[in-house]
C-alpha cells in the first residue's frame, strides 16, 4: 500500500533525490552503475561530437567572412540548445538502453534500504523495453504541441515555463517507473500515483531535469535519481503499512 499525503510533499522528494546521491559511493551499489555510466558517457560523448561538427559545418557554408564576429553568438547558442534539447531526447535515449539495469540497480537499492537479502530478480528485457516505449511514446505525443506554443506570439511568453513543467513531469515518471514496476504497478496506475502526488514528483523530476543539463554531473544523475526513486516508493509503502496497521489497532480497540 502506498501513501500518497507525504509523496505530495516536495522536500520529502528532495531528501529522498538527495538520499539517492550520497548512495553512488555504496560499495555494493557501484558495480550496478558501471554500465549505465558506460552508456551516458558514450550517448552524450557522441552527441557533443556529433553536433560540435554539425555547427562547424554549418557555419562554414552559411556563414560569410565578413560576419565570423556571429560565431560568438553561434557557438554559445549551440552549447545552451545541446543542453537544454539534447538532456531530455538523450535521456530518453539513454534510459532505453539502460532501462534493465536500472530495474537491477533499483532492487539492490530496496535490499540495502530494508536490510533484507531479498533476490534480485531481472525483469525481462522485452517487458522492461516495452514498459519503457510506451513512456516515450506518451512524452513524444505531447513534444509537439508544446513546441508549437513557441511559435505562437505572446503564447511563446509562457511556452518555456510549460516546458520546464513538462520535463520535470517527464523526468519523474521516467526514474519512479523502475521502483513503481518492482511493485506490480502498470504504466496507467504509474501515471494515476504521480497526478496523485504531483508536486513531489514536479519537484523530483524539475531538479533531476536540471542536474541533467550539466555536464560531467549528468552521467550520475541518472543513477542517483534511480535510487532516490526506490526510496522514495519504499517509504511511501512503509508509511502505506504503518497507516494500515493503526486503522487495524483502532478497529479492534472499538471491538
Amino acid at each position: 500500500m502506498l501513501t500518497i499525503k507525504p509523496g505530495n510533499n516536495p522536500l520529502f522528494a528532495l531528501r529522498c533525490l538527495l538520499q539517492g546521491v550520497k548512495l553512488l559511493n555504496h560499495p555494493q551499489l557501484r558495480k550496478y552503475l558501471l554500465i549505465p555510466l558506460f552508456i551516458n558517457i558514450v550517448l552524450y560523448s557522441g552527441a557533443f561530437v556529433l553536433g560540435y561538427h554539425s555547427v562547424s559545418a554549418l557555419i562554414h557554408e552559411f556563414i560569410p567572412d565578413w560576419l565570423t564576429w556571429l560565431n560568438w553568438i553561434l557557438w554559445p547558442l549551440f552549447f545552451v540548445s545541446f543542453l537544454v534539447v539534447g538532456f531530455f531526447t538523450f535521456t530518453l535515449l539513454a534510459n532505453l538502453i539502460a532501462a534493465p539495469y536500472y530495474s537491477v540497480l533499483s532492487a539492490k537499492v530496496l535490499q540495502i534500504v530494508t536490510g533484507q537479502d531479498v533476490p534480485i530478480v531481472e525483469q525481462p528485457w522485452d517487458k522492461v523495453f516495452v514498459g519503457e516505449l510506451r513512456r516515450i511514446g506518451y512524452l513524444l505525443l505531447r513534444i509537439v504541441p508544446l513546441l508549437v506554443l513557441f511559435l505562437i506570439p505572446v503564447v511563446n511568453l509562457v511556452a518555456p515555463l510549460l516546458w520546464a513543467a513538462f520535463a520535470a513531469w517527464g523526468i519523474a515518471m521516467e526514474f519512479m517507473a523502475y521502483p513503481l514496476e518492482s511493485r506490480g504497478l502498470t504504466f496507467p496506475a504509474q501515471k494515476q500515483f504521480l497526478k496523485q502526488s504531483r508536486w513531489g514528483a514536479l519537484s523530483f523530476g524539475g531538479v533531476t531535469s536540471f542536474a541533467l543539463t550539466l555536464p560531467v554531473v549528468n552521467l550520475f544523475i541518472g543513477q542517483a535519481a534511480v535510487i532516490g526513486a526506490t526510496i522514495y516508493v519504499h517509504r511511501l509503502a512503509e508509511t502505506g503499512h504503518a497507516a494500515a496497521s493503526d486503522q487495524a489497532e483502532n478497529r479492534r480497540a472499538d471491538i
